[in-house]
């Protein structure tokens, strides 16, 4: 029987020949990831089951993003928290203020994940890494103390959707506009526990930072992880990054899946997500018009420089809309420079944005940009539950770059198309 890519990753790590869709096994890791929110409640368990080691201090990851630079008293000690953790165990993947950057675009950027790996983080958003042709997924922070000591994980492994993609993007079309398309297409739970594996030749025609931003958003359709093929394009990211030794896999021609869904690139527009479901799609000349107040440009969805340069040639000697909040998000100091280097910033900074330094911050309405009472953003984040950047009676409409850039311009959501 023939086995998805997810499958061949799982029966490696788990020293088995072969595995199928709903096997539970025990796979070693090439990784395990916290952040500030999540790791000092690992950190908790770790100490009370009484663990006084870490399997290898080389293979854990802790970043320091979501409430930092400290915004209050208590994202503070956390912080401090998992100083001392890293500390203790010297850890060697430790980033702290100055050095970090949102996680899943700081890790893939350092060559911490390469094809072939198996990740797992106590963030919801580690199926990220399925761009790189590796198994990642979220976990609650205990399985993250458990991977921390042990080097293991347990799982059951997901049966896989394959989307095949053909055709090329439009001007103003990317992979934001792709997975709000899919998610629309499936739902929020439609890919539930299910391997998201992307095929066809649609897939060459796609940047590293389109594949991030698509597999970044699996887990919105449900997903256990999403995953690429190793093409070269992948090859050429990992050029320098990655200096260790990494064994791509790919899916066996009689490899078996629930379904097939077929997405033409060549048909995709301009999407964005209403309140408050990342299912809840449109494309954006269905909405155009709807007032907004504030922009966010960044996240671990589309805070890379590419993301920067596509919000910069929208607002490039234009100015961001009397009465709109616009923040962009560099999603890593490597980011930030290469922006500076680049003159985005400075297009930015004219343009009457607020430039900050890496961090989560209003994703998850933490700080740097938190709603007030029946505001409405439109944001390249990945979720816009309800309060999920600030009180209940707030929104928050999902886009790509370039909507939310174009946004910023016209004052409400606008298609960059007729800026």
């Amino acid at each position: 029987m023939g086995m998805t890519m997810t499958q061949k990753i799982l029966a490696k790590h788990a020293g088995l020949d072969s595995v199928e869709a709903g096997q539970l096994i025990e796979g070693k890791l090439d990784l395990v990831l916290g952040n500030d929110i999540t790791t000092p409640v690992a950190i908790t368990e770790f100490d009370k089951a009484g663990l006084t080691q870490v399997f290898d201090r080389d293979k854990i990851a802790i970043v320091l993003d979501h409430s930092t630079p400290c915004k209050d008293i208590k994202s503070a000690q956390l912080c401090a928290k998992a100083r001392d953790f890293a500390h203790r165990f010297q850890i060697t993947h430790f980033f702290d203020v100055g050095q970090m950057g949102v996680e899943h675009a700081l890790l893939p950027e350092q060559g911490l994940v390469a094809p072939g790996e198996a990740v797992i983080g106590a963030d919801s958003h580690t199926c990220t890494y399925g761009a790189l042709g590796a198994f990642s997924t979220g976990v609650g922070s205990t399985d993250m103390a458990a991977g921390m000591a042990t080097g293991l994980s347990w799982f059951k492994v997901p049966s896989a959707i394959k989307v095949t993609l053909k055709g090329k993007f439009q001007p103003y079309v990317s992979g934001k506009d792709l997975v709000l398309h899919l998610i629309g297409m499936i739902g929020v739970d439609g890919a539930l526990y299910k391997s998201l594996e992307f095929a066809g030749e649609g897939v060459s025609e796609l940047s590293m930072d389109d594949r991030f931003t698509i597999a970044n958003m699996a887990i919105e359709a449900g997903a256990k992880n999403g995953i690429f093929p190793v093409d070269e394009k992948t090859r050429a990211y990992l050029k320098g990054r990655v200096d260790r030794e990494w064994e791509a896999v790919e899916a066996d021609s009689d490899a078996i899946y629930e379904r097939e869904i077929i997405i033409d690139l060549d048909e995709l527009r301009p999407t964005v997500a209403l309140p408050h479901l990342p299912s809840n799609t449109r494309t954006v000349d269905e909405v155009a018009g709807t007032p907004i107040q504030q922009v966010v440009i960044g996240s671990c969805t589309n805070g890379r420089i590419e993301d920067m340069r596509k919000a910069a040639e929208i607002l490039k000697g234009r100015k961001v809309h009397e009465g709109v909040r616009c923040i962009v998000l560099p999603a890593t100091q490597q980011v930030m420079l290469d922006a500076m280097a680049e003159g985005l910033v400075q297009i930015f900074i004219e343009a009457g944005c607020a430039v900050s330094t890496p961090t989560c911050g209003p994703c998850l309405g933490g700080h740097m940009g938190v709603l007030a009472d029946g505001e409405r953003a439109i944001s390249t984040t990945n979720r816009n539950f309800v309060g999920r950047m600030g009180p209940v009676s707030s929104e928050i409409i999902l886009a790509s770059p370039a909507v939310a850039a174009a946004s910023a311009v016209a004052g409400c959501v606008a298609d960059p198309r007729s800026i």
